[in-house]
């Protein structure tokens, strides 16, 4: 049920489908938008290429992030403070556009900007509290980065490389601010000794976060959540047990796949409150 998807950068996304017929479907629409695309870039080259959209393009976007990661001439991570919260092992978006600019690839600032957008928009890099993802989300399909200050990026959860160093951030004002859409128990897999536990759930939009409390402890602190943006729910069979998957089954099994690739197991009390959670999860990713 997997496709693959590879960018003009080189950089290979794998989906997966619910079904055959979903998979086949998806890869024959996005096939024939590719192609329109195409078709619209071919016509353009009758006139004149910009050298530097040229040269932006050639521009290996894993050599950069490796380059950013370097402990000695990378960017820097520091701590900072949005409207309250504290973010740890981040970075503003006007230190990656200098970094760009001056460090490596002596880019011009538009330039710098527009290949800051392009790591952003392969999930290499992440936003980081309200003005990057306000930003991000009024911002056009070029310049989706910000050369500001005060906009927070991170490298991305899936992407930690420096040893010891963690990009955590504390949980923040930004992921709880959204509206709640929906609200229920569920049963969830642990990751590590793969028991099942008795969670609520909370889902909100704007930014869209799935959040999950502990039932047994009066805390308004939720024990984990995780962005929906990017994210893979589907269905799975009652019949037999999927792989990933121990202990006691009940029935009305489901799986979400973060960006991040991390795999959540959630069973609902019946099929319909399973399929409830499916599309009111899937509208916000």
């Amino acid at each position: 049920l997997v496709f693959k998807l590879q960018t003009k950068h080189g950089v290979d996304h794998f989906l997966e489908a619910c079904s055959r017929e979903e998979r086949d479907e998806w890869a024959a629409d996005i096939r024939a938008t590719v192609n329109k695309l195409q078709a619209t870039d071919n016509g353009k080259l009758m006139n004149q290429k910009d050298p530097a959209e040229s040269r932006l393009h050639n521009i290996n976007l894993s050599k950069v992030l490796d380059s950013m990661y370097d402990v000695h001439s990378g960017i820097k991570l520091s701590n900072h403070v949005e409207q309250g919260s504290n973010y740890s092992n981040c970075f503003s978006g006007s230190a990656v556009v200098d970094w760009l600019v001056f460090m490596q690839l002596a880019l011009t600032r538009v330039e710098a900007v527009t290949l800051a957008s392009a790591l952003l928009e392969e999930g290499f890099l992440r936003t980081v509290g309200l003005r990057s993802v306000e930003g991000l989300r009024t911002a056009g399909l070029i310049e989706q980065f910000m050369d500001d200050s005060t906009a927070l990026y991170g490298f991305s959860d899936s992407l930690k490389k420096r040893g010891s160093v963690k990009a955590e951030r504390s949980l923040s004002a930004v992921e709880l601010s959204g509206k709640v859409i929906k609200r229920g128990y569920l049963l969830k897999q642990g990751h590590r000794r793969k028991n099942w536990k008795v969670r609520m759930f909370v889902l909100r939009s704007e930014p869209a976060f799935l959040h999950y409390y502990d039932p047994t402890k009066d805390d308004t602190t939720p024990v984990g959540g995780f962005s929906l943006r990017g994210c893979l729910i589907s269905s799975l069979d009652d019949n037999g047990v999927p792989s990933g998957v121990k202990g006691n089954i009940q029935g009305n099994l489901f799986k979400i796949i973060t960006k991040s690739d991390t795999r959540y197991f959630i069973q609902a009390p019946t099929h319909q409150e399973k399929m409830e959670w499916i599309d009111a999860i899937r509208e916000q990713t």
